[in-house]
């Protein structure tokens, strides 16, 4: 169950945030299964189900309140499930982030083709340029969104040097390799191809996704910015679990650049840099050997 005065705080900000007149009780607390910074649960109330994330507020601060806003990104062009969310806040020393609670079901037949056709439509909505208008987090790790115009520009500056910097502050990155990727860094704008700014998940891997009642897909736990397509795309393919339907589909409906298989180890760099930076050991080989493709 939950804390007593974290439950009392949890039912005031949803019944504030839901607009009640009678103020919502917390029926039960379900611990389920979360990540490696969240706990997570389900709570059914007198106003019905919802999911609850928490953690350490001093450890991650504004992190629920930037996820709020990831959310509200990628539900406003309406193109595909994203769970409502509801309020954030912080209760003695936790923060929280209260949703929707997505009911989980069978995959329909066209489940991958419906899916991809989905992340097609989300990464044609665009902006003038690649960032976004706040930082926020991918995993326990701040996220810079700073808007460059320029995709490589962005890249560089937002993304691969200020994760190769803390690893190399953390003695996980060797020098030799730091210079490795800023020789890739001054590359960039010969090895990407040009696109609009797309607007992306950021973090679209098998585990943040979730098949509904519908049979169709929920996407979740998003490091949302405007960003090169490819970057989505690359996630998929780094920890696999995405059908090959997917991406044929995905490719009849919003062509990807030619060449873009190859790039693929350019855009996992990133997500390698955050596992690198958060667990170490493997990691560093995975980085090396990105890095040797491009040099």
């Amino acid at each position: 169950m939950l804390d007593f005065t974290i439950q009392q705080e949890l039912e005031k900000s949803l019944t504030v945030h839901l607009q009640l007149s009678v103020k919502l009780q917390i029926i039960h607390a379900e611990r389920i299964h979360g990540g490696d910074i969240n706990e997570t649960f389900r709570i059914d109330t007198t106003q019905g189900r919802f999911f609850l994330k928490m953690n350490d507020a001093a450890k991650h601060p504004e992190m629920f309140a930037r996820e709020m806003c990831g959310l509200e990104e990628l539900r406003l062009p309406e193109v595909i499930a994203v769970p409502r969310p509801i309020c954030s806040g912080v209760a003695g020393n936790r923060a929280f982030l209260i949703t929707e609670y997505v009911e989980k079901g069978a995959a329909s037949p066209d489940f991958w083709e419906n899916f991809a056709a989905s992340m097609a439509r989300m990464h044609q909505q665009t902006r003038p340029w690649f960032g976004l208008n706040t930082s926020n987090y991918i995993g326990s790790i701040k996220q810079y969104n700073t808007p460059y115009s320029s995709w490589a520009v962005f890249y560089a500056m937002n993304r691969l040097l200020p994760l190769a910097k803390m690893a190399f502050d953390n003695h996980r990155l060797d020098s030799q390799l730091m210079q490795r990727l800023e020789k890739i860094c001054r590359k960039l704008p010969e090895l990407f191809p040009e696109e609009p700014p797309a607007l992306l998940h950021g973090d679209l891997w098998s585990g943040n996704f979730l098949v509904a009642q519908n049979g169709r897909a929920c996407i979740f736990d998003p490091a949302v910015y405007f960003g090169h397509r490819e970057m989505d795309m690359a996630m998929t393919r780094l920890f696999g679990g995405f059908d090959t339907r997917f991406y044929y589909t995905y490719q009849a409906i919003h062509p990807l650049e030619q060449g873009w298989q190859e790039r693929l180890p350019l855009c996992q760099l990133y997500p390698l840099l955050v596992h690198l930076n958060l667990f170490g050991g493997s990691y560093y080989s995975d980085v090396k050997e990105a890095l040797e493709q491009f040099n």
